[in-house]
């Protein structure tokens, strides 16, 4: 609080705790009080404003000491709440760096196996290239080796005749009847 306005404050209550009706200041004696009466009510009421000045200060202490305490906890609790903030805030990054990275190895990983599917798929391809063409150099070297009909016949009628000579020299050296 403002030092000039907690003195307003001041001056303000102190004036409301004078008696709204003021006694007009006679020009005589009362016949109760004496001169020195009207002093001591002075001197009273004078010990009397300053206890009520003493009190308000006091008063006025324990305000301000409570609005600091109230103004320090709520400073507290915000710098609390704004740690929490910024610490769900890291959090929330660290998890989207976390989903990112992952995402990016599922990307990286689901990469690899469409290339490794395409290189198996190229190999099995020229694999079966090779095979055929394999297939097609053997099967131009069988039709290149093979030996047309009129060869086939020639060799056939040539193991006939080796058959039979055989068959008549087996037959002369261990005579006609050992095949009876």
């Amino acid at each position: 609080m403002n030092r000039q306005y907690a003195s307003r404050i001041a001056v303000v209550t102190l004036l409301s705790l004078l008696p709204v009706c003021a006694y007009p200041a006679e020009t005589g004696h009362k016949a109760s009080g004496s001169p020195a009466a009207d002093d001591m009510d002075l001197g009273a009421v004078g010990e009397r404003i300053r206890q009520t000045g003493a009190q308000i200060r006091a008063d006025l202490k324990q305000a301000r000491a409570r609005l600091e305490a109230q103004k320090a906890e709520e400073e507290a609790r915000r710098k609390r709440e704004a740690e929490l903030e910024r610490q769900q805030a890291i959090k929330e990054k660290q998890r989207q760096a976390q989903e990112a990275a992952q995402a990016r190895a599922r990307q990286e990983a689901e990469a690899r196996a469409v290339a490794q599917a395409e290189r198996d798929r190229q190999e099995a391809l020229r694999a079966r290239q090779l095979q055929a063409e394999r297939a097609e150099r053997e099967r131009q070297l069988a039709l290149a080796t093979r030996p047309s009909k009129e060869q086939q016949d020639a060799k056939r009628l040539e193991a006939k005749k080796r058959a039979a000579e055989a068959l008549k020299k087996a037959r002369e050296s261990s005579g006609a009847k050992a095949f009876d």
